[in-house]
């Protein structure tokens, strides 16, 4: 069974990017969206983390959030506008959203 995992929180101010990392198998995707995207920033840690595992799970970054914050977007993750996110939310078994 596939789950997309949608972050909304900084990785900065929490763990939850690492748990869900731990929790990751080769089905499913995990989107960035909100302060999340913060993950993104070259040479953290978080990025670190997410470019190591760019070619199993699908990784996600909701555009709009990503330019509100006026970060990069690497070549190694897939920006998506809103209309897109409801498509890959029916693409997958289940939606987990980290809260």
């Amino acid at each position: 069974m596939s789950t997309l995992h949608v972050l909304s929180h900084s990785p900065f101010s929490d763990n939850r990017l690492d748990s869900c990392l731990r929790l990751l198998s080769g089905n499913d995707g995990l989107l960035l969206t909100g302060d999340a995207v913060y993950a993104l920033q070259p040479g953290t840690t978080p990025c670190n983390q997410l470019q190591q595992r760019a070619d199993s799970p699908q990784l996600f970054v909701l555009e709009e959030d990503v330019q509100a914050r006026g970060l990069p977007v690497p070549q190694w993750i897939k920006s998506i506008d809103y209309p897109a996110f409801v498509e890959l939310s029916i693409t997958y078994d289940k939606v987990n959203s980290w809260l």
